[in-house]
């Protein structure tokens, strides 16, 4: 096998910017739909005293910073300089979103606190989890061409956001029609677990190779993310 069928293919210039206008279209969709999201799933679960809904509304804001880190990112004219100063961001989102899921699973909990039935709720958790995981995998896909470890790692913020989606939606039904007010915190906990993971790949800067390190070290994707049509 050639030296060459083992690292990716260069992208042109105009493939570039087709995936760079793709990201951005990707990230606006993604900071719009989080900023809805936290409204209603603060606004609704203050009304419940849904703790699951509050945190679930926090996390949305967090979904915000990263996906601003991401776009702020690509509107420079080179992108890369970027780079490690946006997968910085991201990682400390990734911190704060499992230290405050796992501080809140805990005092929920510990105190046994149950919230009321909120419908808005449970409707909010089953439309994000339809739509989160469609803009995850454009995100990432694009990402992997591209090379960018930051939009990679956005994407993945943006799968977390679906887990989380489906661990709201379990909680509510579950508290609602059985009165299993536990469901919500324990699977939570194993969320919060899943983000350190992420974080600490974020921070390293693991989530993809980006091009300079796949040019001087092709063997160095172990995901095969650098290799178009992965």
């Amino acid at each position: 096998m050639s030296a060459l069928s083992i690292g990716p293919r260069p992208l042109d210039t105009e493939r570039r910017r087709v995936l760079e206008r793709r990201i951005r279209w990707v990230v606006g969709a993604t900071i719009s739909y989080n900023v809805v999201e936290a409204v209603v799933a603060l606004a609704s679960g203050t009304a419940a005293s849904s703790t699951a809904l509050v945190a679930f509304g926090l996390d949305s804001v967090v979904e915000v910073l990263s996906a601003v880190a991401v776009a702020w990112q690509f509107a420079a004219p080179a992108p890369e300089t970027r780079e490690r100063a946006a997968l910085r961001t991201i990682a400390l989102s990734f911190f704060g979103l499992a230290a405050f899921v796992a501080a809140d699973a805990g005092r929920s909990l510990l105190g046994a606190r149950q919230p009321d039935h909120s419908t808005v709720g449970i409707a909010l958790a089953a439309v994000s989890l339809a739509v989160m995981p469609g803009l995850s995998w454009f995100e990432r896909r694009t990402g992997r061409e591209l090379g960018s470890a930051s939009a990679v790692a956005d994407s993945h913020q943006t799968l977390i956001c679906s887990y989380l989606s489906a661990v709201l939606l379990v909680g509510l039904v579950l508290d609602s029609a059985m009165g299993w007010w536990w469901a919500d915190p324990v699977a939570a906990l194993v969320i919060a677990a899943f983000a350190v993971r992420e974080a600490i790949e974020a921070w390293r800067g693991d989530a993809c190779c980006a091009p300079a390190s796949a040019l001087v070290d092709p063997a160095a994707c172990r995901d095969d993310c650098c290799r178009p049509g992965e």
